[in-house]
């Protein structure tokens, strides 16, 4: 009897197999250790959505469709929570998008999903009737920075109705000139193209107060200076035109090394909040709604992706920045445990407030999205 056909038969199935189960979203999460989140007194957290390798950034339509971006997958994934059970089953997770350069960005306006890669934004219109069989990207700009190193994108529309995209710092220290280290802006069209704040080393996160408009984000500060300077910042701009201080200043008071005899810190704006030290603060939204205890209403939650060159690690964790009078007056832990001992399981990398007040939280480690509820 000849074998050979089914030694080569048997190899391409169980090829295809792999295929097919590597490019479906599938599971529960239930093997997430989420028991080991520890929380304030009468929050309790539960897994949204799973198998969604490399989740990052959060998007939602006001249809409640949830849009995810990756970094390392080159995806998209659209998330309908159609039985309404506060979880997503994986008949409910689509791939929208796949083979991008680092879609890190997302989000959504009249209808159509914005995706940002590292040189691009592309458009995806009436993305919601089409979860299943989606159209062919509108290109709204293609000539931004190629460089990868800090080009991946966190994007949102402000209430200006301008699309907010920061173009990262391709080093660790250096003084690249515009349009680097920035928070640029344009009209949803691409069109009317601007910065809008400088010295930003790489921001990969922000949100408008709800009340004063204003645009507060996040920064990761740069490496190098040991394991406990710079700290990451929590900035605050009032107004276009502001300079954060990046290559010369870090932190609002260490001048850089190299680039802080050339200005000194004087001429900057300071950071709103000195975050921990290297913890790579990423997402951060306003909470909003009375879901929560009035303590954290209007405050500040921040995603701590996690240290990756200290020699003892900080941040996978959750922060609060609280506020008083409109200014950020206090910093603490509100969700910690994806880090035990020196390792860790799981890296929260963005924020999102649901509808109903319920906070999300992605992590592109575990290739999770978290559901926290308070239950007083």
């Amino acid at each position: 009897m000849n074998l050979q056909p089914k030694k080569i038969i048997i190899p391409v199935i169980v090829l295809l197999l792999a295929l097919v189960i590597l490019n479906t979203p599938q599971g529960d999460g239930q093997d997430l250790p989420v028991d080991l989140i520890e929380l304030p007194p009468g929050f309790e957290i539960q897994v949204y959505a799973a198998d969604l390798p490399g989740a990052r950034s959060l998007a939602q339509s006001p249809g409640g469709t949830l849009f995810v971006g990756t970094r390392s997958e080159g995806r998209v994934y659209a998330i309908r929570d159609e039985n309404g059970n506060d979880r997503a089953d994986p008949g409910e997770i689509f791939v929208i998008a796949q083979g991008l350069e680092m879609p890190n960005g997302v989000a959504f306006r009249n209808g159509s999903l914005y995706v940002a890669e590292v040189s691009r934004v592309l458009r995806y219109d009436r993305i919601e009737s089409r979860l299943e069989n989606p159209p062919d990207p509108v290109v709204v700009k293609d000539d931004l920075p190629k460089e990868r190193g800090h080009g991946w994108k966190f994007i949102a529309f402000g209430p200006d109705g301008k699309l907010y995209v920061p173009i990262g710092a391709p080093c660790n220290v250096c003084d690249p000139g515009d349009p680097y280290a920035s928070i640029t802006r344009m009209d949803p069209d691409g069109s009317n193209f601007e910065i809008f704040a400088r010295g930003v080393r790489n921001s990969v996160g922000f949100d408008w107060h709800p009340k004063t408009g204003d645009l507060w984000f996040t920064d990761n500060g740069r490496d190098m200076l040991g394991d406990d300077l710079p700290p990451d910042e929590l900035n605050r701009a009032g107004q276009a035109g502001q300079h954060f201080g990046f290559p010369y200043c870090h932190g609002g008071s260490i001048p850089d090394p190299s680039f802080g005899r050339v200005r000194g810190c004087d001429d900057f704006v300071p950071p709103a909040m000195r975050l921990g030290p290297h913890v790579a603060a990423l997402g951060m939204r306003f909470s909003s709604g009375s879901a929560f205890p009035p303590e954290y209403q209007g405050q500040i939650f921040i995603a701590e992706h996690g240290s990756w060159n200290r020699a003892d690690p900080i941040g996978y964790r959750v922060t609060l920045v609280r506020l008083e009078n409109g200014t950020a007056a206090g910093y603490e832990i509100f969700a910690e445990g994806w880090l035990q001992g020196r390792e860790a399981w799981g890296r929260p990398v963005d924020i999102l407030v649901m509808p109903d007040g319920a906070l999300l939280v992605s992590d592109d480690s575990a290739g999770a999205i978290y559901r926290i509820t308070y239950g007083g």
